[in-house]
């Protein structure tokens, strides 16, 4: 009887679904990379193909000094790292509180 026991609960163990929680740090590290690497790729594609950009005068709209210049396509990659990384971490916070 004993033994049963024993094996229904460890059935029940493996077949009942848990949670799985998101680290947030790794998350926002994630997202933050993300978006900086696209920023970079944004300010790039118009460098190279000369289209696109009213993509970058539309994020220069909220990132200030964002250009396709060395020194904005580095800012730009701060803010998108910045944002990318609170997206991330809110992200993961909400959903780990929601499950």
């Amino acid at each position: 009887m004993a033994k049963k026991k024993r094996l229904t609960k460890a059935i029940k163990t493996l077949t009942t679904p848990k949670q799985t929680k998101i680290n947030p740090k790794s998350a926002g590290l994630s997202l933050g990379i993300l978006f900086a690497v696209s920023m970079i790729f944004f300010s790039l594609w118009v460098i190279i193909f000369g289209t696109g950009q009213v993509i970058i005068n539309l994020a220069a709209i909220f990132y200030i000094g964002y250009n396709t210049t060395i020194t904005g396509m580095l800012l730009g990659a701060i803010y998108g790292f910045i944002d990318g990384f609170i997206a991330g971490y809110l992200l993961a916070w909400i959903y780990n509180k929601l499950g």
